[in-house]
């Protein structure tokens, strides 16, 4: 029976997908370390440290899939160790040729390279996922390159900008991320196969070229020295996995609040039967951005807490090790399900461009006082005009009275305005700056930063 939200059949895929949950799944960490076991034997042997023919042997009888998780569920719970029955599982599978499997390897080796692997696996499906919703916002920002809207900071009405603007800060962020993973690889993908304490103190004068050698075969590369102590590749995997799912929680949560009743500029993809309430038929809830959201602050703390796991006591300790085996499945699929939730909104989204040019006139003109000041500074200077244009602003918004109305109405203001200039400049589609022009900017450069 499942006891982690991420393994419910009912809930589990709003938490994760089946594609990432099975890379960390009980059956997949141990093919890893069958195969680790198997690619080292495979070196010793070339190497002349185990007999070719029981090198042989083991790679044609030890097979992940045959063997018993609940004898070796049993027996880790007599032995209280890890990984010792599985070798004594791998062994009996073998016969005779068994006793030359895990030959000069430490636990750690076996288990850190297995992880190794498992992130290699995950990495691609997070790489291929941020590429995908990469390219949807490139495609997006496009089409929506000259959309008006209201820009927004602290919450309330700024000042004009486009809907092909915000996405294509979003379209910015990711293609950093992508610079991110494509430079984290040589230094994530990187094994453990050197001993004990990391000395290859058992392989002899060979244990650079067992190492490499059994690395090869795994399609990993060799550390400079033994990183059984040094746990910074995982938590550096572990901080562009927290900045992915920041910026997807984000986008979440701003697309959440435009889907606000009162806003309504976005709405998220709507099917016939998906149900808002249990109680009130009519609600139609951003829950595919509430889930989107809401996996930002789950990842985060597990981030946290692999962080921690670089204390590590002298050469080796299971205190900070086991934090990984918890947090790295954790955020890993976590992710999956935010990126699979991205990708599914942003391709399926309604967009409402009338909502939209709607909310910009609803303030009656004050969305454009910025402009207004400017415009009057020339004559008057900047601060004198902003004093003036405050004290109109004010008065329209106390009185729900159209901001134009108010300005003409000031003495001071009457001699410099006239009214076709000023109704221009109340003009919201004439002040969005450079905003087309920057989603261009944005779209060149991640076309030609050979990521997507």
């Amino acid at each position: 029976m499942a006891t982690h939200i991420i393994d419910f059949l009912i809930l589990g895929d709003n938490f994760g997908t089946k594609e990432m949950r099975n890379i960390w799944s009980e059956e997949s960490r141990l093919k890893q370390h069958v195969a680790i076991e198997v690619a080292l034997a495979k070196a010793e042997a070339k190497l002349g440290i185990i007999p070719k023919q029981a090198a042989d042997q083991i790679a044609e009888k030890a097979d992940a899939t045959k063997l018993n998780i609940d004898e070796i569920a049993n027996e880790v719970a007599k032995t209280k160790h890890s990984l010792m029955p599985t070798i004594n599982a791998i062994e009996k599978q073998i016969g005779e040729a068994g006793q030359y499997i895990h030959y000069g390897v430490t636990t750690q080796d076996v288990v850190d390279t297995g992880t190794v692997l498992q992130l290699k696996e995950a990495f691609t499906i997070i790489e291929r996922d941020s590429k995908l919703i990469a390219n949807e916002l490139k495609r997006l920002a496009k089409k929506y390159q000259y959309t008006p809207m209201v820009g927004r900071t602290h919450g309330m009405q700024a000042l004009p900008t486009t809907f092909g603007f915000k996405l294509a800060v979003w379209l910015d962020e990711f293609v950093r991320h992508l610079t991110r993973l494509s430079e984290i690889k040589r230094r994530i993908f990187v094994g453990n196969i050197n001993g004990a304490i990391g000395t290859y103190a058992s392989f002899g004068e060979l244990g650079n070229e067992v190492e490499k050698e059994t690395l090869s075969i795994l399609g990993l590369d060799q550390p400079n020295i033994s990183w059984q102590s040094a746990r910074d590749r995982f938590s550096e995997y572990a901080s562009v996995v927290a900045l992915i799912s920041g910026t997807l929680g984000k986008i979440g949560n701003e697309l959440y609040n435009l889907m606000r009743t009162e806003i309504g500029e976005i709405e998220e993809p709507f099917s016939n039967g998906k149900i808002g309430s249990t109680t009130m038929p009519h609600k139609r809830n951003p829950a595919a951005f509430e889930g989107l959201a809401s996996l930002t602050a789950p990842i985060l703390k597990s981030v946290a807490l692999i962080h921690e796991s670089m204390k590590v006591e002298h050469e080796r300790d299971a205190m900070s090790w086991r934090a990984e085996w918890v947090a790295l499945p954790e955020i890993s699929i976590y992710l999956s399900a935010q990126l699979q939730i991205a990708l599914n909104v942003l391709k399926g989204m309604r967009v409402n461009i009338e909502r939209m040019r709607h909310n910009l006139d609803i303030q009656h003109g004050l969305l454009l006082s910025e402009k207004v000041m400017f415009e009057l500074g020339k004559g008057l200077g900047k601060q004198h005009a902003h004093k003036l244009v405050y004290q109109s602003a004010m008065q329209a918004f106390e009185d729900n009275r159209p901001f134009a109305e108010q300005l003409l109405a000031d003495p001071i203001l009457q001699k410099e305005l006239n009214e076709a200039e000023l109704a221009d400049w109340l003009n919201p589609i004439n002040y969005i700056g450079l905003a087309p022009q920057k989603v261009e900017d944005v779209i060149n450069y991640a076309n030609a930063s050979g990521l997507l």
